[in-house]
Formats: structure tokens, C-alpha cells, sequence
């Protein structure tokens, strides 16, 4: 058994994933962690019985085609007690009498969307085109070179052969942006139904793939969502051993002769012979070292991230709602102001159908709205109008939406606003955001797993390829392990 100590500076999923495949290869290790909850970003919270889904609202990896599904598996994020829900359609839009939806099944799509907008046909075809070519894309697993392992993973030819034939549109897409790929239809309502489906500042290809993964079969919703799927993997990794201390505020890695020698973590030091970070490496680069890392990597980090950020509206409404679409897109008439930018469109999130996410009768609705909004709310926390601010935009927010799910006036038990700064605040996230926006003709961009100028020091989480997102932390997580295995040689296992 190995007994050298790792500390990972976070119990988000890259922190968990890292820990629980660490500690299989025989580590021992602690997960630091400034909440009081496992998941980082991956979360969810209760309000006098209603469950406020704050971050997963789909798993890229449910899919049981895709060995992505075999690690959340092994890491027991996928159990018994959270069976995979896929729903259909995607969407749906509601405006006065008409009704669209977005479909999985792209023939259903094309002909959804051919019906409704039968002007719309050269637009409608391309994205039927450019939807079926990205259907085979996916997540890549890849054991890092020089690894001993108790079972490699690695790709097989015919399925990256599969994939090849995106590259007859890969250029095109990233160049182009979300927005003007939408505007190439001219139905009103199709342009507000598919403008819902990501954030507006990200590259077309962001938008196709995702709308393409949903096709596959993938993209599914794990009963009790991001917080029953973060214990999940927490219960995972202590019951083999993995310690998880909460209320551990990491304040700095320890560094000397170039070498980790631990963390500070609520003013006292913890010693380790290496150190995983999966904290926001944004934010971690310029907090968690004494002096600025000699790594060719962070100042292309501080220059080419553009952060995703995120307000969140979640309402409890003493009502039975689920007659309306579990996701709902209604088409505003006037633009909505949230936290200085302009919005189009509500996007929904009705758990009415859904287990345990509220009382009996009653339903739990959320709606996001991503965007630059970061500036915004830490300039209301300054001055102090944070509050007062919050308040103001869910009630503007719940007068709007009265107008069109009236079942709600007079019912709303509870309601509750996160902002860019609530992320910021419990997740130590660079400017409180989710993901990092790949914007139009911009390249992607992937930062090393693994320190070149200081030994035993390690990174994972959504930074490490753009744009992030849950594939990406929970491989970052497994790739910072295998490269902690191989330069301790020892077996890395699955």
C-alpha cells in the first residue's frame, strides 16, 4: 500500500473523481472543502421542501453507448437511487396557441420545425444536415501514455473514424457564432426556441454538438439531480477510506525547493507529497500561491478565459403545474433586464414530474439566465444594494411569468436568487461562473494536468479544456490521478 498523502483542494466532481480513483490506487487522501456539501458547482439546495436544481440540468455520459458512462459508474455517481430520466422533447415553446418543440429525434425535428416555418427550409435542412454529422462526437477517453494500469482505455479506430467526417464543418461552425447561425431562420419563435438551448456568446459548434448529443440518446437527467449524484460519489470515496474534511478553507499551496510540501487550510498547515487542485484554476492562479507559478500555461489562462455566468431563479409554488412542458421557452414581448443584460426569452425548468423536488401538489420552477452579469452584482455588493437588487429582479421576474403560467400569482411559497457572486462566494469560482464561453473564431484550448516547474502539484476542473462542463471535470479528475500514478509508479485502477 502506498502511503504518501494527497490533498485535493476541492470536493466539486473533478475533486471527487480525482479522490476516488487516488485513493483505489492506493493513496491516502483528503478532499479540503470550503462548503458544507460535496458537488462545487454540481448543485442543488433545499427551501422549505423545495429542491433547487443549481447546476446539472443534463449529464453528457448517461448514455450506457459511451464509456463516459462507464466512469460515472465506477465512481457511483450513476446508482440505484438515481435511475437516468430522458426527456423529450428538449423543450417545448408555448406562444398564445402555437406550440414548438425540440425534438431528440431529429426527423421529428425536421418535420416539427417544417410544419410550423415551411419558409424556413433551407435553414431547417442545414441544421438537420450539421445535427446528423455531429451525431457520432463525444468525449474521447484516453489513458495518459506510460501508465500502468489494471485496464487501459483507449479509443478504438472505427470510433474515431466515426467522427472524422465533422471536420467538413468544424471551421465553418467555430467561426460562425450561435446567434448568426440562429438567424439564418426567419420563424420568430423557432430563432427564441433555439436560442434557449445554451448561452448566446458561444460558437455555433457549441450549439450543434449539444443539440446533437441530445439526438444520440445521450443527455439525460439522474433522479435527485446534481446533489443526489455529488453524494453519491462523496459516499463513494469515504467508503473506501477517502476523507473529505468540510468547512476547510485551502488557503495556499505550499511550495519549497519547487517542490509541494502541502496547504495551508484554515490558517494551519497540512502536509502532503502532492497536491491536486480542482478549484477554479482561474481563480487558483491567482490566489492559492505565494508567488506566480513559472508556467507558460497561466498567462494564456488569465488572457483567453471569458467566463460563463449565471443568474438563477428558483420558485416554490403551492400548485400542481405539470401540465406545462418540463421545459418551457415563452417568447417575451419586451425584453427582460437581469443584472444589466436583455433577454428575449424565459427558459423554464418545471419539476412538477419529478421525485422529491417538492411537496405533494406543489412544483419547483426554475429559470436561468446566462450572460456577462458578473460586474453587475459585485458592484451591487460593494455599494450595497446586493440585496435590495435580488429582490427587485424576482419580483419583476414573477410578475412577468404570471403572464404566462397565471396558476402561480398568489401561490409562490418560497422563492430564492442566486447570482454570479453566490457562485463566487461558495464554489471560489473565477467571477462566479459555470464554463468558459468558446466564442466565435476563437481556437479551443486545453492546460496541462500536471505542473512542469513543481513536483507532486496537479490540476483538474472545468478550466482544463474549453468549454468545460461535466464531461470535462470528471475526466480532468481521472487524468490529474493517472498522472499522480505514474510519476509515484504505481498501478493505477479503475
Amino acid at each position: 500500500m502506498n502511503e504518501k498523502k494527497v490533498v485535493i483542494i476541492g470536493a466539486g466532481i473533478a475533486g471527487l473523481a480525482a479522490g476516488i480513483y487516488a485513493k483505489k490506487s492506493g493513496f491516502d487522501v483528503t478532499i479540503l472543502e470550503k462548503h458544507i456539501i460535496p458537488g462545487g458547482l454540481s448543485t442543488s439546495w433545499s427551501r422549505k421542501g423545495y429542491l433547487f436544481e443549481g447546476g446539472m440540468h443534463w449529464l453528457t455520459g448517461s448514455s450506457e453507448k459511451l464509456t463516459l458512462n462507464k466512469i460515472w459508474k465506477e465512481l457511483g455517481a450513476l446508482k440505484e437511487n438515481n435511475p437516468v430520466f430522458y426527456k423529450d422533447p428538449i423543450s417545448t415553446l408555448v406562444d398564445k396557441n402555437e406550440q414548438i418543440n425540440l425534438f431528440r429525434d431529429i426527423d421529428k425535428l425536421r418535420e416539427e420545425f417544417l410544419r410550423i416555418a415551411p419558409e424556413d427550409k433551407k435553414a431547417i435542412n442545414q441544421l438537420y444536415k450539421d445535427t446528423k454529422l455531429f451525431l457520432p462526437v463525444h468525449l474521447v477517453v484516453n489513458d495518459i501514455a506510460g501508465l500502468k494500469t489494471d485496464e487501459h482505455r483507449h479509443p478504438k479506430i472505427s470510433e474515431l473514424l466515426k467522427m472524422l467526417p465533422v471536420l467538413t464543418r468544424y471551421k465553418a461552425l467555430v467561426d460562425q457564432s450561435y446567434e448568426d447561425y440562429i438567424q439564418q431562420f426567419s420563424n420568430k419563435n423557432i430563432k427564441h426556441l433555439l436560442r434557449s438551448v445554451i448561452g448566446e456568446r458561444y460558437n455555433a459548434i457549441s450549439f450543434v454538438y449539444t443539440i446533437a448529443s441530445f439526438a444520440s440518446g445521450d443527455c439525460g437527467y439522474p433522479e435527485g439531480g446534481s446533489l443526489r449524484m455529488s453524494k453519491n460519489m462523496a459516499d463513494t470515496f469515504e467508503s473506501i477510506g477517502g476523507k473529505i474534511k468540510y468547512h476547510a478553507n485551502a488557503e495556499k499551496v505550499v511550495i519549497e525547493n519547487k517542490k509541494t510540501k502541502g496547504v495551508i487550510v484554515n490558517g494551519e498547515f497540512m502536509a502532503a507529497d502532492a497536491v491536486i487542485v480542482t478549484q477554479d484554476a482561474r481563480k487558483a492562479i491567482d490566489t492559492l500561491f505565494e508567488t506566480e507559478l513559472k508556467e507558460k500555461w497561466v498567462p494564456k489562462m488569465r488572457r483567453a478565459i471569458v467566463s460563463e455566468q449565471n443568474i438563477f431563479i428558483g420558485l416554490g409554488v403551492k400548485a400542481d403545474l405539470s401540465k406545462y412542458p418540463r421545459s418551457v421557452i415563452f417568447p417575451l414581448e419586451k425584453p427582460f433586464n437581469a443584472g444589466g443584460v436583455e433577454y428575449k426569452e424565459f427558459r423554464i425548468n418545471n419539476y412538477a414530474l419529478y421525485k422529491n423536488h417538492s411537496p405533494e401538489g406543489c412544483t419547483t420552477l426554475t429559470v436561468l439566465f446566462l450572460g456577462k452579469s458578473y460586474a453587475y452584482w459585485k458592484a451591487a455588493k460593494e455599494d450595497g444594494s446586493y440585496k435590495q437588487k435580488k429582490q427587485e429582479l424576482a419580483e419583476a421576474f414573477i410578475a412577468e411569468l404570471e403572464k404566462f403560467i397565471p396558476e402561480i400569482k398568489g401561490n409562490i411559497e418560497v422563492y430564492d436568487v442566486a447570482t454570479p457572486v453566490t457562485y463566487e462566494r461558495y464554489c471560489n469560482t473565477f467571477e462566479g461562473s459555470w464554463m468558459s464561453v468558446w466564442e466565435p473564431g476563437k481556437p479551443s484550448f486545453a492546460f496541462p494536468a500536471k505542473s512542469k516547474t513543481v513536483s507532486g502539484l496537479y490540476f483538474a476542473g472545468q478550466r482544463s479544456t474549453m468549454p468545460g462542463g461535466l464531461p470535462i471535470v470528471v475526466y480532468s479528475g481521472r487524468i490529474a490521478a493517472q498522472y499522480l500514478c505514474r510519476d509515484n509508479h504505481v498501478m493505477f485502477r479503475n
